[in-house]
């Protein structure tokens, strides 16, 4: 398995040598919008400007970045990178453009495979302008590149990072998709058709473009959406029910974690809470994966665990949980909120986080009753 994978890697790196490389900066020419867009995403965010990747990445080698195949995965030296040859250089276009629009958009087909999913990238023949593809239908060329619908863009185009991950003693350390899935309803949900045409110059009027922002959890709107609270009282208990309306599990990446916090709130004060000081005592609304080395002892870097579990909630799924013996009155107010830690605090006592966004919640979802 790994000689397959130095070998694609040699081969991915021989192919990208020749090819003329288009950086981020060269789309905003004619693609303005997108490309504001795009720079407020996930996808522009790499080992030199996300704190947390940066710092998990070199917790789990300061020699190789293996990293690199999905986070910098446009790199030159993209095979020394991995193989600990070479470091992130942030003088390299080619690194310090993290998922660019020229990898995305010229990913030709994604094949299977069991620790991560590969992206084969289209071969650009030597002295010609590149083709990048994507979904629209009779694309229009520039002087900078040609343009070609591909139908993986609809089926398989997140399959090759999004997916999943295995580290190499075969523990899932990453899971978005199911085999059974495409990227539909990725595109669907975090690339919604927005005003404007893909073009600052819109030959075709097209009148609309899929959204670059590439629309996720850390953005306050759009985190909302994903998930309904459910608030029910009888005069002694509260009852719960929390649906997880997102097409892949409630938690995917295992350095965040996700809480519910329910309280009573009577003339102002707060009379009850489902935890006393935190909120990992709630065992059954406490959701995140959990890693173990060989002794069963627990680990929170993943890449060198041995097993795993979690408490998940599955894509379309619901939990309800009922809270007893709560003498309730009328007027009280019952209080529901979810909260998502983008880094856990087990995950912040092994690496040192600087950026505040870090350090504290974010209020994911609230829901709120009042006793009658």
């Amino acid at each position: 398995m790994k000689f397959f994978l130095s070998l694609l890697l040699l081969l991915s790196s021989l192919i990208y040598a020749k090819d003329k490389y288009l950086d981020n900066h060269s789309c905003n020419e004619c693609h303005e919008k997108i490309y504001e867009e795009y720079q407020s995403s996930a996808h522009s965010k790499g080992y030199f400007n996300d704190e947390l990747h940066r710092k998990i990445a070199n917790k789990v080698s300061t020699k190789k970045y293996e990293c690199a195949i999905c986070h910098t995965p446009m790199a030159d030296n993209l095979k020394d990178l991995v193989e600990g040859k070479a470091r992130p250089d942030k003088n390299n276009k080619t690194h310090t453009d993290a998922v660019s629009c020229f990898f995305c958009h010229t990913i030709a087909y994604v094949k299977k495979s069991h620790k991560y999913n590969i992206n084969i990238k289209a071969r650009q023949a030597e002295n010609y302008k590149p083709t990048l593809y994507g979904r629209l239908i009779k694309p229009d060329d520039s002087d900078k590149h040609s343009s070609s619908k591909n139908p993986i863009y609809g089926k398989k185009v997140c399959m090759g990072c999004h997916s999943h991950k295995l580290n190499d003693n075969n523990v899932t350390i990453f899971q978005a998709m199911s085999d059974n899935q495409d990227s539909n309803r990725c595109i669907e949900c975090h690339m919604p058709e927005i005003a404007g045409g893909a073009e600052k110059m819109d030959k075709r009027s097209r009148g609309q473009h899929a959204s670059h922002k590439f629309l996720g959890i850390h953005d306050k709107e759009f985190r909302t959406t994903g998930m309904d609270i459910n608030i029910s009282t009888l005069k002694d208990s509260i009852t719960i029910k929390l649906t997880n309306k997102m097409a892949h599990p409630l938690i995917i990446q295992p350095s965040r974690v996700k809480y519910l916090e329910v309280k009573v709130i009577r003339d102002n004060k707060e009379i009850w809470r489902n935890y006393k000081n935190d909120p990992k005592e709630d065992k059954e609304v406490f959701f995140e994966y959990r890693f173990y080395n060989k002794n069963g002892k627990r680990v929170i870097i993943p890449a060198n665990s041995y097993s795993t579990d979690s408490t998940n909630l599955n894509a379309h799924k619901s939990k309800t949980i009922t809270y007893k013996n709560i003498k309730l009155k009328k007027g009280d107010i019952i209080k529901a909120t979810m909260f998502v830690r983008f880094a856990k605090r087990d995950c912040q006592s092994v690496i040192d986080l600087e950026d505040n966004k870090f350090k504290k919640a974010f209020i994911l979802k609230e829901s709120v009753k009042i006793f009658k």
